[in-house]
């Protein structure tokens, strides 16, 4: 019989949007125009664009690409995040024609390009600050104030309980959709920003095309009805404690897979880095923040659930922090990075388990006997499968894995060699090491 309440027991779904069908295996690239080139514009980033393609990037996004503000300004250049104008374009890179440009010569090469929107605060000279100054927040002697508890001088933070600032700071966002079809936003501070403000965003630009939306944020409640990734900074300090700190490869497994494959919803997906302008500016290079460890970190990130992040830089082995606010162009140079990159990229476009969100596989842990120094996991989607084993340890680990579920001939990424898994897998895997096996439905030997 049918029961009155039968309704009310069926599992209901969480995530509202729909990701965008160019999303499913994507790479993202950061750029910082003004550091990725001793002219430090739009121009000169086209130069590279057949470069980045060819290593795998499928997603390219600039940081803020408006006018800078004058007042209390950082440094002699200012920091891109100190908004002058939501509707011009920085002259320092170019002008409105090479962005154009740079955007059609961005999708004529099979990628798709996101700018970097700030909508938490402006810069103190923005014209809304003279024309709306009751779109800004107060202190409590009545002036403008900043985000409170950081030190962010050189910009004021708006107040979102206006209507007349949403309207305003959502056409803005819809003026670049429309005006020079860029493919979406990576959303500065987006969690300080009212929850239902971004999720009428994502609903009117939904109208104009299918977008990208990036939140520099982790909750979850974001990829409801609002953004497709979200930024995976716990992943990252759990690496950096294991790498730095000596801290049990148990902690990543336990304190944070556990939870993430529990908690977190299929469709979000996690933005998985090593390095972004954040890290790079005020936290250290990778060298520093992952020391020896930081090949294994690097390969555990790219085929981790979620999307791979690439700042630029990283794949010359960029070992310094950028200068935010002054002239400090990227010396580039040949590095294993690159080649790294590209062999992983490669994978991921074509081996469904390591898809971005629903796409992917399940990271389904494979049981070892040195839970505290080795995390082991498979990943399967559509037949194709990716098994991958770390030592996240100084020390040697001498490790027996169950692989029972795993069974079956597989080629080890980085040699190319043939491996036939049984029941029991025997490794020998020296401080840092890793091995990573992968077969596809089309290649069953």
């Amino acid at each position: 019989m049918h029961h009155p309440h039968f309704d009310s027991y069926q599992p209901q779904k969480y995530v509202q949007i729909k990701n965008p069908d160019w999303l499913k295996n994507a790479i993202l690239y950061e750029i910082n125009v003004r550091q990725f080139s001793e002219e430090g514009t739009f121009k000169a980033v086209e130069k590279e664009l057949p470069r980045l393609r060819k290593m795998g990037i499928d997603i390219i996004w600039l940081m803020p690409i408006h006018p800078i503000g004058i007042v209390n300004r950082k440094g002699s250049l200012g920091s891109f995040y100190s908004v002058k104008d939501y509707l011009e374009i920085n002259p320092e890179f170019g002008t409105e024609e090479d962005l154009r440009h740079l955007v059609e010569t961005v999708h004529a090469q099979g990628m798709r390009l996101i700018l970097d929107w700030v909508a938490n605060h402006s810069s103190w000279d923005n014209s809304l600050v003279t024309k709306h100054p009751e779109w800004y927040k107060r202190s409590q002697d009545g002036n403008f104030q900043s985000l409170p508890w950081r030190d962010y001088d050189d910009i004021i933070d708006f107040d979102y309980t206006q209507p007349g600032l949403r309207e305003y700071m959502t056409e803005a966002l819809k003026f670049w959709v429309k005006e020079y079809d860029i493919d979406g936003y990576r959303c500065d501070v987006a969690s300080f920003v009212p929850i239902n403000f971004w999720e009428n965003v994502r609903a009117e630009l939904e109208t104009i095309k299918p977008v990208f939306m990036l939140a520099e944020a982790e909750d979850k409640e974001l990829h409801r009805k609002a953004f497709d990734a979200t930024y995976n900074w716990t992943l990252w300090n759990i690496l950096h404690q294991i790498a730095i700190y000596g801290k049990s490869a148990k902690t990543l497994s336990e304190a944070y897979l556990a939870e993430h494959v529990s908690i977190f919803p299929k469709e979000g997906i996690r933005l998985n880095f090593i390095d972004n302008h954040d890290k790079n500016s005020w936290e250290g290079t990778p060298n520093i923040n992952f020391g020896m460890a930081l090949q294994a970190a690097t390969v555990f990130t790219l085929l981790m659930d979620g999307m791979p992040l690439i700042y630029n830089g990283q794949e010359s082995g960029l070992d310094r922090s950028l200068s935010f606010f002054e002239k400090d162009p990227i010396h580039w140079k040949n590095h294993e990075n690159e080649a790294l990159f590209t062999l992983l990229f490669d994978l991921k476009h074509k081996n469904e388990a390591l898809w971005n969100g629903n796409c992917g596989g399940e990271m389904i842990r494979i049981f070892n006997d040195k839970m505290n120094q080795t995390v082991s996991f498979s990943r399967e989607k559509n037949g194709d499968k990716v098994l991958a084993f770390f030592n996240l340890s100084k020390e040697v680990a001498d490790v027996h894995f169950d692989t029972k579920a795993e069974k079956g001939i597989y080629k080890n990424l980085f040699t190319g060699n043939t491996e036939n898994i049984t029941e029991n897998l025997h490794l020998i895997l020296a401080s840092w090491e890793f091995l990573v096996l992968h077969s596809s439905k089309e290649e069953r030997f």
